[in-house]
């Protein structure tokens, strides 16, 4: 046994060497705090409302705390905060109708009820009024009086008509509705009675308006994050995320700023935006997003005013119809409408766009040289005009250039030949049943570890098996999922499900992205469901799933929602090709008393046989690696917690090759 020097020595030993790699399985929330909206003072501390999140600035410390789903809050998409004094509460109010109370403390009580409310009125938190214990909430058929201090809700007052705001002055209460004008009525009144309000002018616009003092010291403090809340497309590259923020596509134009931004190891850098002036055409609505391999200060994106190049962060060309083959969906050549809705760099830095709905034109080459390039395929024309909506320009490690055609006029995935100029198209989907699969969208394309294809579809995803992709093979697979309730039936892999994203993490896991339905994660086999994610049980700020990038070092994936940005630390990373003493370790190391999480362990060859012993030798836990992780729970194989001491981690590859072994200290 360890002496009780020995063992210290090792302690601290360890503890150098622990690395500071995040806990799997949380989250991470990536808000925006640009456009302050509302601000609300409660003695040393500031509470801003911006870009619809919520941070707080302490005046005596100088100390800025961030508020979030994954961080005290309930939900996200706050619309208005009003601070009650007598309660010492912030009353926080969502788009949802959602209701928080959040203490000094940073103890947050939820008030769900009118969130889970059934009515057929109108919802809509309008604005929010202080009256001692009282927040009464302006809303669409009404007044709610919420007693802040009880955290309870007293009364509701339905008027029939939309409030925009009310107030109290001398016993009597005043609802403003923009529609109907202004009404009173008597505090000392029975308000729930309606004939006891009574309308006494046409409407007056509400002057409350921001401090200003207040305002110029917010504008000199940071609190992190990105500019925008829009994340509709993504990639992870060269240590960081590459973001940019959709917003066009079949049947929608959202107009969000054409911002591209960039996270890395945490901070974010915003390239240079409000590029209207220097172009003459909207910037607005960028869909796509790559890098040169070959040079990576060239950033390109692509959106429904054309193809924009970065380089160092900075504007550097805007390429459309006067200086490219790109041409407008609007017949008189409108600049604002070349809908280059797809781009993305070969291995030479060779950059690819998909010119929509444009007379001609539909695959474009834009080459190292600086020479344009367009390709005639007909397969990609609807008449004269080039197909809705062609997007997801993915290049595969065969070379081959896949992109698809996400509208419901003509759905349908592509595959090209960059070097032949050949091209493959499906318009009809066929199962390996001979079963026609009725699609409305086709959402992307990718290749997973094992190089099959998978296609996101409104109907669940699809799959071209590796060997059926030089043997021309034309039906799709989707995969059947064995219910293994004694009968031989089977269910395709989440079937009918609108997936609108797909990534491969290193243990060659699919995430799949939804609309509506949250996140999943599916076993490398792709046999077994190991996690659905919903806004209602996790930290996933929303169902509506836009991209999804993953950081293959760490494990994090990041999701890009309709609400904004987060992260799920997942426990599979990159393999390695080889387990030396430098890459392979554990962490947390040493594991306290107090730690209740997963313990990792990195730097593994794929599929890495992993045994966990005793220092005498005895086995406490076995199994295989997530790509290039392992996680033990701490426990022996009996579930129950091991005991303080060091324990050997022993690994092996698929082969059965010996690698390294690793220690983990652990005191209870």
């Amino acid at each position: 046994m360890l002496t009780r020097n020995l063992f210290i020595l090792l302690l601290f030993h360890l503890f150098n060497l622990s690395n500071n790699a995040a806990e799997i399985g949380t989250w991470n929330a990536y808000m925006a705090y640009h456009d302050v909206t509302e601000v609300e003072k409660a003695g040393n501390i500031l509470y801003v409302l911006a870009s619809n999140n919520l941070y707080a600035y302490n005046t005596n410390d100088q100390s800025i705390q961030t508020y979030d789903k994954s961080n005290f809050l309930s939900d996200c998409s706050i619309e208005h905060i009003v601070y009650c004094q007598a309660a010492k509460r912030l009353v926080i109010t969502y788009e949802n109708c959602n209701i928080d109370l959040l203490e000094s403390n940073n103890n947050v009580i939820n008030m769900s009820e009118y969130y889970n409310k059934s009515m057929t009125g109108e919802k809509t938190i309008n604005d929010l009024y202080v009256h001692g214990n009282y927040v009464y909430i302006s809303t669409g058929f009404g007044i709610i009086k919420l007693n802040a201090s009880k955290a309870e809700i007293s009364d509701t007052y339905n008027l029939g008509f939309n409030v925009n705001y009310c107030y109290i002055e001398n016993n009597t209460i005043f609802a403003a509705s923009r529609e109907n004008g202004i009404y009173s009525a008597s505090l000392s009144s029975n308000l729930l009675d309606k004939s006891n309000w009574n309308r006494i002018s046409s409407y007056k616009n509400n002057t409350k308006t921001l401090d200003p003092d207040q305002l110029k010291l917010i504008h000199t403090l940071n609190p992190g994050g990105p500019k925008h809340n829009f994340f509709g497309a993504m990639k992870f590259t060269n240590g960081q995320l590459y973001t940019c923020g959709g917003g066009y596509g079949d049947g929608y134009d959202l107009h969000r700023d054409g911002a591209i931004q960039v996270m890395k190891d945490g901070e974010w850098t915003i390239y240079e935006d409000s590029l209207d002036s220097k172009t003459g055409v909207r910037f607005q609505d960028m869909m796509a997003i790559d890098i040169d391999p070959t040079n990576i200060s060239r950033v390109f994106t692509s959106g429904k005013s054309g193809l924009y190049e970065f380089r160092n962060g900075q504007f550097y060309q805007h390429f459309t119809t006067d200086n490219s083959p790109l041409r407008s969906a609007i017949a008189d050549g409108n600049k604002n409408y070349v809908l280059t809705t797809g781009v993305g760099c070969d291995q030479n830095g060779n950059v690819w766009c998909l010119n929509s709905q444009s007379p001609g034109v539909s695959l474009v080459e834009y080459t190292k040289d600086g020479e344009w390039k367009s390709f005639d395929l007909p397969e990609t024309m609807s008449g004269t005009n080039s197909l809705g909506m062609l997007e997801c320009v993915y290049f595969d490690s065969r070379g081959l250039l896949w992109f698809v055609n996400n509208h419901s006029g003509t759905p349908a995935l592509f595959c090209f030949n960059t070097t032949t100029e050949e091209l493959k198209h499906w318009k009809s989907f066929i199962n390996e049943d001979g079963t026609r699969i009725a699609l409305v969208f086709v959402r992307c394309v990718t290749e997973d570890k094992s190089h099959n294809i998978w296609v996101a579809t409104n109907m669940g995803p699809l799959m071209i098996p590796a060997a059926n992709i030089p043997n021309n093979i034309e039906e799709f697979v989707q995969v059947k999922v064995p219910r293994n309730d004694g009968t031989n039936f089977a269910d395709y892999l989440l079937d009918g499900i609108d997936v609108t994203s797909i990534a491969i993490d290193g243990g060659n896991r699919k995430w799949f992205g939804t609309n509506e339905t949250g996140l999943y994660l599916i076993s490398a086999d792709n046999m077994e469901q190991i996690q659905h994610f919903t806004s209602l049980d996790s930290d996933l700020l929303s169902d509506n799933i836009e991209s999804l990038a993953i950081n293959d070092v760490t494990g994090e994936v990041f999701i890009g929602t309709d609400k904004g940005l987060c992260s799920y630390m997942s426990d599979a990373t990159q393999t390695y090709d080889e387990m030396t003493k430098e890459n392979v370790y554990a962490y947390p190391n040493p594991v306290r008393p107090e730690y209740m999480g997963l313990i990792t362990i990195t730097g593994l060859t794929y599929n890495a046989d992993i045994k966990i012993v005793t220092s005498n030798g005895v086995l406490v836990a076995e199994g295989r690696s997530n790509g290039g992780t392992f996680t033990w729970n701490g426990c022996d194989r009996n579930g129950k917690r091991v005991v303080s001491g060091v324990y050997m981690v022993e690994t092996a590859t698929e082969e059965g090759k010996k690698g390294v072994v690793c220690k983990i200290a652990i005191v209870r």
